[in-house]
């Protein structure tokens, strides 16, 4: 175990973490989480803890960490993340619905969106 982590359990928390891991139909994120805390307060190392629930060390230490700041709570539930792709912008959505609604400005013949188009509302194109 890495020096500065010393993790005191009370008998609430260690009956709240022992039924999480024992109940069936906890999340399994919720019953490692639960296991990495409890073994870290039974004295088990990080090594150990790593190669029983197969998690990583940075894993292990984070929610060591995450336990130690704010109890059985904070393992319950995950950080907020900021979306991957940001949402387009509602002028930016206008523009793309006006271009769809209107022809193209010259002869789009190979146009991927005019033989998609039909599928994506459910009528089937014809063969010609």
């Amino acid at each position: 175990m890495r020096t500065g982590i010393s993790i005191a359990i009370t008998a609430s928390d260690r009956a709240r973490l022992e039924a999480l891991v024992a109940a069936r139909g906890s999340p399994q994120k919720h019953v490692w989480r639960a296991r990495i805390v409890l073994l870290t307060a039974d004295g088990v190392g990080t090594v150990a803890i790593m190669a029983v629930t197969g998690k990583s060390k940075t894993c292990v230490w984070r929610w060591q960490e995450r336990f130690m700041a704010e109890g059985v709570d904070g393992l319950l539930r995950d950080k907020t993340r900021p979306p991957g792709i940001a949402p387009l912008a509602p002028a930016l959505v206008d523009k793309v619905v006006g271009l769809t609604l209107t022809p193209p400005a010259h002869e789009a013949t190979h146009n991927a969106a005019t033989r998609i188009m039909p599928h994506g509302v459910g009528m089937a194109r014809s063969a010609a």
